[in-house]
C-alpha cells in the first residue's frame, strides 16, 4: 500500500493484511524490525512479561492480568488468535482496544512498511505495540504466537519469561521433537532476568539455552512449586517464602494450578516494580476468566456444554483428565473441528474412550478440514465420526441428541470454538457460566 492510502473500516484493514505477504507463516525477526524501527516505536518503561509455550500460555496472560488488575495496575496485553473478534487480541485494563484505535495505529504501520511486507501475525504484533506505546500501562503482558526465539513478539526484551510447557505442534516450522521446539521457545529468555518454566515435561534443550544465555532459570517443583489441596485451594512456595490456602484459579482444569503457580512465580520475580498484596492475588485468581478453555456453560435443556480450543497431543491429554475429573452424569457428546496441518489422529487416539459419540465438524480458513475429511482421518484412531456440516450445524445435531445429564464437549480448534460461542450466544463472553436456551 502506497503510504496516504486508507481503508474505511477494520474489516478492510484486516482483509489486506490476509493478503499483504506471500506467506500465512514466516518466521524471523528482520522485517518486523524494520518496519517497527521506521513507525518511530519506543521500547515501554514498563515491566514486560512474555509468555511462551505450546499449551497454557492464554491461561497464564489471563491470570497475570487478573492479577495485576485486582492489584491496582493498569495491563495492557497481547494475545492470539482470537475467537469471535480480532480485538480480543489487544487489551487494556480488560478492555479490547477500539476500532479507531487499530485504523489509527495500522496507519501507521502502513506508512513505516517501505519495501518490506509483514505477516497477517506480525503486523498484529506490531500493532499491539504500537497501541501500548500510546495507553502507557504500568505493565505488559505479551503471549507469543509461535516458538519464541523468531516469532514477533521477541523483538520486546522480556523483564519476566514464562516458558508455561513444551510439546509436539507446529512441527514443519519448530522442529520434529521436543528438544528443537524447546530450543525455539527458550529464544525468549534474557541475559541476567528471570525465565519461569511451568509444570511437565522439560527438554534438556531448555536448560542448556537458559545457560548459554546467562538467564536466571526457575523451575517448576524446584525453584517454586503449587499444590493443590482436597478443599480446593492451593498451596504457592519459592525461595522467598510460601503462601498457604490461596483460592483456586476461576479457570477450570487440573493443569491451572500449574498455570497460576508459573505466574505467581514470575510476578514475585517483579515484586520490587510490581508489589501485590495477598489479598490482590487472591482476587485476581479468582476473577480470571478465559473463554474456550474447558469452559462449561449449563444448558436450559439440562445438559452442560463444554468448550476446550484443544489441538493438540499435550492438550487433549489435559483435556481428558479434566473429562475424567468433572464427570457428566449422563453420556458425553463430541464436536470435533480441526486444522488440516494438525495431528487429528493423535488427539482423537487420547480422547477416544473419553467419548461416547463423536461429530465432525468442518472448520473454516487457509488451513480448513472439511467435516467428511476429518471423519475420515479419524478412522484411522479407531473412531466413528458422523459429518455434521458447519459448526452451527453439528451443534444442532448435537443439542438434539443430549439429553439431561449429558454433557456436548466442543473442541479442536478456535475455528471451532469461536463459532460455537457466537451460535451459543456468547460472543465476547468472558468465561462466565450462563445459562443458554439451545
Amino acid at each position: 500500500m502506497p503510504p496516504g492510502v486508507r481503508f474505511a473500516d477494520l474489516a478492510n484493514w484486516l482483509d489486506w493484511q490476509q493478503s499483504l505477504h506471500p506467506q500465512l507463516i514466516e518466521l524471523g525477526l528482520e522485517r518486523a524490525a524494520r518496519v517497527l524501527e521506521r513507525t518511530g516505536w519506543r521500547k515501554p518503561a514498563c515491566p514486560v512479561i512474555t509468555v511462551a509455550g505450546t499449551n497454557g500460555k492464554g491461561s497464564c496472560v489471563a491470570l497475570l492480568g487478573s492479577m495485576l488488575r485486582a492489584g491496582g495496575y493498569r495491563v495492557g496485553s497481547f494475545t492470539s488468535p482470537h475467537l469471535v473478534d480480532y480485538r480480543e487480541r489487544i487489551r487494556v485494563d480488560g478492555e479490547m482496544v477500539s476500532a479507531a484505535s487499530l485504523v489509527a495505529t495500522f496507519e501507521r504501520i502502513a506508512d513505516a512498511l517501505g519495501p518490506d511486507s509483514l505477516t497477517f501475525f506480525e503486523f498484529n504484533t506490531l500493532a499491539a505495540l504500537l497501541v501500548f506505546e500510546t495507553a502507557a500501562p504500568e505493565a505488559i503482558v505479551l503471549e507469543v504466537g509461535m516458538g519464541g526465539r523468531l516469532d514477533a513478539v521477541n523483538l520486546v526484551d522480556a523483564d519476566v519469561a514464562i516458558l508455561v510447557s513444551v510439546g509436539l505442534d507446529h512441527m514443519e516450522w519448530l522442529g520434529p521433537d521436543v528438544e528443537a521446539i524447546g530450543r525455539e521457545k527458550a529464544g525468549v529468555f534474557r541475559r541476567g532476568r528471570p525465565a519461569i518454566v511451568g509444570a511437565g515435561p522439560l527438554p534438556r534443550s531448555v536448560v542448556d539455552c537458559a545457560r548459554e544465555a546467562g538467564t536466571d532459570l526457575r523451575l517448576y517443583g524446584r525453584h517454586f512449586d503449587g499444590r493443590e489441596n482436597p478443599d480446593g485451594s492451593w498451596d504457592y512456595r519459592d525461595a522467598a517464602g510460601s503462601m498457604q490456602g490461596l483460592p483456586g484459579p476461576g479457570l477450570d482444569g487440573i493443569a491451572q494450578v500449574g498455570n497460576a503457580a508459573a505466574s505467581l512465580a514470575a510476578l514475585r520475580a517483579l515484586g520490587q516494580r510490581l508489589p501485590l498484596t495477598r489479598s490482590a492475588i487472591e482476587r485476581g485468581l479468582q476473577r480470571a476468566s478465559l473463554p474456550g478453555r474447558f469452559q462449561r456453560i449449563a444448558a436450559s435443556a439440562g445438559f452442560e456444554w463444554v468448550l476446550d480450543v484443544a489441538h493438540n497431543a499435550a492438550s487433549a491429554r489435559v483435556m481428558a483428565a479434566n473429562l475424567k475429573r468433572f464427570r457428566a452424569a449422563g453420556r458425553t457428546i463430541a464436536v470435533c473441528g480441526m486444522l488440516a496441518d494438525k495431528d487429528v489422529e493423535s488427539v482423537v487416539q487420547i480422547l477416544r474412550d473419553s467419548v461416547d459419540t463423536w461429530i465432525a465438524a468442518s472448520t473454516d480458513g487457509p488451513r480448513a478440514l472439511e467435516d467428511v475429511a476429518l471423519a475420515a482421518r479419524a478412522v484411522a484412531s479407531g473412531v466413528v465420526m458422523s459429518p455434521g456440516g458447519t459448526v452451527p450445524e453439528a451443534l444442532q445435531h448435537a443439542a438434539a441428541l443430549a439429553a439431561p445429564g449429558d454433557r456436548v464437549v466442543v473442541f479442536g480448534s478456535f475455528h471451532t470454538v469461536g463459532p460455537a460461542l457466537e451460535h451459543l450466544g456468547l460472543a465476547g463472553a468472558r468465561g462466565d457460566q450462563s445459562a443458554l436456551c439451545v
